[in-house]
């Protein structure tokens, strides 16, 4: 009842035609490839340290003290009902992934109807852009009295967070006075960077400010929602439970070794030789459902960060098999696919007409969802809508849609979801994660680290004279100036 359906029949060159489908002995002729990845990732799933070393402990997630969970739950519950508005300052899985779960599992226009958020706090998101003007409207509009701030960073030195955070401490400051203080909770290291020391300090001399939970050791922005996410869930209301016995579940499906019962190996395999053998690089992932939206923002992240990668993954084993990833700077591979996110059925007026006309190269996921909460039905009359759910147009459109593509050979699959609840998320959520880790498995990149994302940070530091930026990369952006000629510039 609960399960989650994987759909793969139009990845496969049945449906679409040899120059763009899979055929099963391609997979045949990757199955020991498959098998060492499958043994690999096992081998480091079952030595903490590895984990940890490697950034694989999202991977146990779902495997968290239900005592620990019941304690951010009660928090959650405290400040929804203490304060009119709560401020969540992040960037990256910090924010999408936060969005994506108040998109998926609060009720629409959430923030605008007491009645749809039960008089719990309206939620904001700020951080995650230096734009000047969404902050400079909250903080105009929002009562500093009556709202609570929630900082998400690890090192606290993100440029984008840490200024956002500057200026709302600040506004905090003036309104409310030496408490202000216990208007923050920061989520960060739970030993280092300047964030976690300010709340050494800061509880020092108010046990009731700043209060903190970790940012657990292993686990990356990205990945990380099950562990970050979990005082916004509790905050809106819903039940951590609920969403880790999902993912939790979805674990136990794609922990297997038989590519056939794995839908996490499967999607990767297939989005793999799609990539590899036939061109397919770019993905597209179209939910038919607008509280996915931001789930497919969240999905753009997990796979640009995590597979767009410069070099091959180079692997130390240490002591007690401990394992440590790096980059082998001798095998440049510049690989990856590109993400887009849409959704269905908005963009099929749109993206559709290049998805299949244009190009072929992209692989398109669709997300279906069989039962929504709240379904509306046409008013009886003579035309073809009379009497029918929007439920039911919405997965004949998604129907069709799978037809035009196959129709024009174009490679696709689908998840069909039996109802959007805090299960189905969380489960979605850790398929995803998963595959994304498997198909880095068969590209043997690092799929856990981003050091692309380093350079405009470091661009930014070196132009901001933070202090410490090592010689090497001052040099670097000293001797590689963008050239600009006036005559390009109209």
């Amino acid at each position: 009842m609960h399960e989650l359906k994987f759909d793969f029949n139009n990845m496969f060159n049945f449906n679409v035609g040899d120059a763009h489908g899979v055929a099963e002995d391609e997979i045949t002729a990757l199955s020991s490839s498959i098998a060492n990845a499958h043994r690999h990732l096992q081998s480091v799933l079952s030595n903490p340290s590895s984990r940890v070393a490697v950034n694989m402990e999202w991977a146990v997630l779902p495997l968290q003290d239900k005592k620990s969970i019941r304690a951010i739950q009660v928090v959650g519950e405290d400040i929804a009902y203490k304060y009119e508005s709560v401020l969540s300052l992040g960037i990256g899985g910090s924010y999408l992934g936060l969005k994506s779960a108040q998109d998926a599992l609060l009720s629409p226009y959430y923030n605008e109807f007491k009645a749809a958020r039960g008089n719990r706090a309206k939620i904001y998101f700020e951080g995650n852009n230096l734009d000047p003007t969404p902050l400079a409207v909250l903080l105009k509009n929002l009562n500093p009295k009556k709202t609570y701030v929630i900082v998400i960073s690890k090192s606290g030195e993100t440029t984008e967070t840490k200024a956002v955070f500057e200026v709302v401490e600040n506004w905090l400051k003036k309104s409310i006075g030496p408490k202000y203080g216990r208007s923050i909770f920061a989520i960060t290291d739970p030993r280092s960077g300047s964030l976690r020391q300010r709340v050494e300090v800061e509880q020092r001399k108010d046990p009731l400010s700043f209060r903190s939970l970790p940012l657990l050791k292993g686990v990356g922005g990205r990945y990380s929602e099950f562990n970050m996410g979990l005082l916004h869930l509790a905050i809106a209301g819903i039940k951590i439970d609920d969403v880790l016995a999902g993912a939790r579940a979805m674990s136990e499906r794609c922990s297997v070794a038989d590519l056939y019962k794995n839908p996490a190996y499967l999607y990767a395999v297939l989005h793999y030789l799609a990539y590899t053998k036939k061109g397919k690089s770019i993905g597209i992932l179209m939910p038919f459902s607008e509280g996915l939206k931001s789930t497919a923002d969240w999905y753009c992240q997990l796979l640009a960060e995590s597979l767009g990668k410069k070099y091959e993954r180079k692997i130390r084993v240490l002591a007690k098999g401990i394992e440590e990833w790096g980059e082998d700077p001798e095998r440049i591979v510049n690989v990856g696919r590109t993400p887009v996110a849409t959704r269905g059925t908005a963009d099929l007026h749109s993206i559709q007409q290049n998805n299949v006309e244009g190009q072929n190269n992209k692989t398109i996921t669709m997300i279906r969802v069989e039962r929504f909460k709240s379904d509306i039905k046409v008013p009886k009359s003579s035309g073809i809508l009379s009497q029918k759910s929007f439920g039911e147009l919405l997965k004949l459109a998604q129907e069709a849609t799978e037809w035009a593509l196959v129709r024009d050979r174009r490679p696709n699959c689908t998840v069909s979801i039996p109802e959007l609840n805090p299960y189905t998320w969380g489960a979605l959520l850790y398929f995803f994660e998963m595959a994304t880790a498997f198909e880095g498995e068969l590209l043997n990149v690092n799929a856990f680290d981003q050091p692309g994302v380093e350079s405009y940070k470091n661009y930014m530091y070196f132009k901001l004279a933070k202090p410490g930026i090592p010689r090497a990369i001052a040099d670097e952006i000293k001797n590689h100036p963008v050239k600009r000629d006036a005559k390009y510039i109209l």
